[in-house]
């Protein structure tokens, strides 16, 4: 068990060293940074996004090689509504760095595509569910819900129940969408468990 804690221990100091040479080298363009259980969360602004994301990959030092994901966090009580989350792999360290920038919903940032080709798909799912626009993107369309689809579903003043219904017609052999309509029936519900109906018969 000391054993563990000595390895953790020299991880943590190791990881701290890291972090301080890194914040120590951007002190611009890093507005916060965070180390919770060895991983590391720089934070942003979105005009200098796409430079850290350029450093992050080519430093010799960090070389964060793989983009694991891209999302974003909805906050609609703040100014700066959107935080946008991007996780990355460094291999040589063996560890792996989020970067996260906020923005209302009208302020763009700028698509990291031409860094990270990884970043293609996830920025236009983003784009989807939030509404988060990706300046500069090749190919910025829908990815999950249909083109003719009203709103952003992650966001959390989408309603739950939405106002259309979407189905794949047969006879138009297409998906339509038409507005939605929930059966009395539904809104009924029975929470009586099979042991009360014994013990009542």
């Amino acid at each position: 068990m000391r054993r563990k804690n000595v390895i953790f221990t020299k991880i943590f100091v190791m990881r701290s060293n890291f972090v301080q040479s890194l914040v120590s080298m951007l002190p611009g363009w890093i507005t916060r940074y965070t180390l919770l259980d060895s991983e590391l969360t720089l934070e942003v602004a979105p005009e200098n996004l796409p430079k850290i994301a350029l450093f992050l990959r080519d430093h010799t030092s960090i070389q964060t090689k793989v983009l694991i994901d891209v999302t974003a966090v909805d906050y609609p009580e703040r100014v700066t509504r959107f935080e946008v989350v991007y996780i990355f792999l460094s291999i040589q360290q063996n560890s792996r760095l989020r970067v996260k920038t906020q923005l209302d919903s009208l302020t763009p940032v700028d698509s990291i595509v031409d860094i990270f080709p990884a970043a293609n798909w996830f920025e236009r799912e983003t784009w989807d569910m939030f509404g988060i626009f990706f300046a500069h993107h090749p190919d910025l369309r829908r990815i999950l819900t249909d083109y003719g689809f009203d709103g952003h579903p992650l966001r959390k003043d989408f309603p739950l129940s939405g106002f259309l219904e979407y189905r794949y017609n047969d006879a138009k052999k297409r998906v339509i969408f038409e507005p939605l309509q929930l059966t009395q029936e539904l809104r009924f519900f029975d929470f009586t468990t099979p042991w009360e109906i014994l013990k009542k018969g």
